[in-house]
């Protein structure tokens, strides 16, 4: 085996078990050997975090593991984003992200945030507590195919809705898709509200996304 596919298989496995230091010492000694940074994405980097959410869904995996899993891979984005970008190489689609106004978690945020990246999405994260005319701002700012909001609480589910109304009002609903999710969210809440679609973790995010926008 080469030290071109050691490290590959290295990264796969690192990214796998959520260690970050080793995943992005590999990363700089690929980019040393001028390796492409889009094989080590597409042929490690992205099948590790697939296969974090496959055992997810399998129930082998929690959500500890995927965040250690999805920090691992983080380290190695922030080196390769760039470099990725400088190749002209164009991002899928466009996502804007953020928890909605009077909510401040975002673990589950960052995580979906993670998984978007690196299936190739280019992500705009509003943070938390989001208004929502950030919202509409940033859906006129950076035209994106679909944009996330997090709920955390079942006292800021209703911000959810105010939020798609106020998109709605502003002449820009049929311009995006919407998804929502968050410890509380449901499909039928989702329904209730107008959201084009609820996902329920990180790596159906993902998926639902590039459903929604018709990305295969």
């Amino acid at each position: 085996m080469s030290r071109q596919e050691e490290i590959l298989d290295g990264l796969y496995e690192y990214t796998l078990n959520g260690e970050a230091e080793p995943v992005v010492d590999l990363t700089k000694e690929g980019l040393e050997m001028s390796m492409d940074p889009m094989n080590m994405l597409f042929d490690a980097l992205i099948p590790a975090l697939e296969e974090v959410g496959r055992l997810f869904e399998a129930g082998e995996y929690f959500v500890p593991e995927m965040l250690v899993a999805a920090n691992a891979m983080s380290g190695s984005m922030e080196i390769l984003k760039p470099l990725i970008a400088a190749t002209g190489a164009k991002p899928i689609g466009t996502f804007v992200m953020g928890t909605v106004k009077g909510d401040i978690h975002d673990i589950g945020k960052n995580l979906c945030n993670v998984m978007l990246e690196g299936a190739g999405f280019q992500l705009i994260d509003l943070g938390v507590n989001v208004p929502p005319d950030r919202f509409i701002e940033a859906i006129r700012e950076y035209k994106p195919g679909a944009v996330g909001m997090s709920a955390f609480l079942t006292t800021t589910m209703p911000m959810m809705k105010v939020t798609i109304e106020a998109i709605k009002e502003a002449g820009l609903r049929d311009q995006v898709k919407i998804l929502v999710g968050g410890a509380p969210v449901t499909q039928e809440f989702a329904n209730q509200i107008g959201a084009d679609g609820y996902a329920p973790d990180a790596n159906s995010t993902t998926r639902l996304t590039k459903q929604l926008l018709g990305i295969s």
